[in-house]
């Protein structure tokens, strides 16, 4: 039931969204579908009762297979992202150590979410990547003035109910 809350108040999000278009919201259903599974194979794996690797150990394995997917296709992507980068970085250092800031951010972000899970559980985990995204929006609302409607705003309500909903169950669980 809450599972089908959050993901329902999702579809309402996207809908009420003024700049919907069909092929971002089938990308967005492809990409919750895929770390959802990312999710509950990391979950498996850091609670294994035969293998099971600490967080660190499955970074470092996931980390050069995350590697060897996203250079081609940012290459692919982004035909002239190389040279443009290293011109930049020619140009001001700030590129370089922003590039370092942003790449540990991300170690540190992967680092957070095995640990979460290890600790938690892949639902609890996908539970708060939907809290995330409903505080980015508002975030986005209130900072850059984006436009919402109702229908949005349903949806975003609906997201925020389905998280406490979820940490309310968790609690009587206990």
């Amino acid at each position: 039931m809450i599972v089908y809350v959050s993901y329902y108040d999702l579809d309402l999000c996207l809908k009420g969204d003024p700049s919907f278009h069909l092929f971002g919201f089938l990308m967005c259903i492809g990409a919750t579908a895929a770390r959802a599974l990312k999710t509950v194979l990391q979950g498996i794996l850091l609670s294994a009762e035969g293998e099971r690797l600490n967080s660190m150990n499955l970074l470092m394995y996931m980390a050069p297979i995350s590697v060897i997917c996203l250079i081609p296709a940012s290459l692919f992507i982004e035909k002239d992202v190389v040279r443009i980068a290293v011109a930049r970085a020619r140009d001001d250092i700030r590129v370089l150590w922003s590039l370092l800031f942003n790449s540990t951010a991300a170690y540190l972000a992967n680092l957070s979410n095995f640990l979460v899970t290890r600790h938690t559980s892949a639902l609890t985990l996908q539970v708060l990547g939907n809290a995330k995204g409903a505080v980015a929006a508002a975030v986005s609302i209130f900072l850059f003035n984006n436009p919402v409607s109702m229908t949005g705003i349903l949806g975003y309500c609906l997201t925020v109910l389905g998280v406490v909903l979820y940490s309310e169950a968790k609690k009587r669980a206990k």
